[in-house]
């Protein structure tokens, strides 16, 4: 670390220490850290680095640690204009280093007060991670989601019942009402096993494909009035000669007609955040 004692260092995550590159002209100082190889950072201003440490090396920059910590840190995790173009270059350091090999992303954040700190995490940990990297090694991480609009879903199957039940013309009012509600559950549970059924067809055409695939928090709509809700959320750990397949047979599942205008989103390749072992670092948190 620099003279500035406010310095600590940010975590962006893991890699083998076996795979690292050396930086240019062979640039490597003691400690095993290797420079000069990964563009940005979490400032803008501190590059990112290796520091290797048996069979891993963690990927860091130097930052200010009032920026993440104290009045002014909980200030500033709070603001989306400092916290969003952050959140991307922490990304960005990702994805270059998944391009020299596998990575164990860090959540947003992790910082460690000292070298020592770190030194005694990676110890710690070393054989977690390393048996993680083994484990996602030539693969990526992929996101599907499934959407739909569930008022204009269930309308269309109440228009359905009643359609089937002969409407409600020429009912006195409780009774229409009480018509009105029994087509309103039926189109519910219709709607709800139809659902379940297109999900469970997708998940068994994917699997073939996929070396893990785990479920993912159902976000809520952004806001009420918001048409589209989630209803599927999933994340695959995917090689790359897969996934042209994989998107294929996304393509496909749109294609058909699915209940209550189901569609499928796909995004990636991102770190494979969904399958990290938890390793105690905590986002925002500061190891000594």
């Amino acid at each position: 670390m620099n003279e500035d004692t406010n310095n600590v260092l940010y975590l962006y995550g893991f890699t083998p220490a076996g795979r690292l590159p050396e930086g240019p002209g062979g640039a490597k100082s003691e400690g095993g850290v290797s420079a000069g190889l990964l563009k940005g950072g979490i400032d803008g201003a501190h590059p990112p680095f290796f520091q290797a440490g048996g069979k891993v090396a963690a990927v860091l920059s130097q930052v200010s640690q009032s920026e993440f910590c104290g009045p002014t840190g909980e200030k500033n995790l709070q603001d989306l204009a400092w916290l969003a173009p952050r959140a991307c270059r922490h990304q960005a350091v990702l994805e270059q280093v998944m391009r020299l090999g596998p990575v164990l992303p860090a959540r947003f954040g992790t910082l460690f007060s000292s070298p020592a700190g770190l030194e005694g995490f990676m110890r710690k940990h070393e054989g977690a991670i390393a048996r993680f990297l083994e484990r996602v090694c030539g693969q990526e991480e992929w996101a599907v989601k499934g959407f739909l609009n569930p008022e204009r879903a269930e309308a269309q199957w109440v228009a359905q019942w009643q359609s089937r039940e002969g409407g409600l013309a020429g009912l006195a009012p409780g009774a229409a009402y009480l018509q009105e509600e029994s087509s309103r559950i039926r189109a519910r549970q219709a709607l709800d096993g139809l659902l379940a059924e297109a999900c469970e067809d997708l998940l068994n055409a994917l699997h073939p494909l996929a070396s893990e695939i785990v479920p993912r928090r159902i976000l809520a709509r952004e806001s009420p009035e918001a048409a589209r809700e989630m209803v599927l959320n999933w994340a695959l750990l995917l090689r790359p000669a897969a996934v042209a397949n994989f998107q294929g047979r996304i393509e496909r599942a749109n294609a058909e007609r699915n209940p209550g205008g189901l569609a499928f989103e796909v995004s990636g390749p991102w770190p494979p955040y969904s399958f990290c072992p938890d390793l105690e670092a905590k986002a925002g948190s500061q190891q000594k």
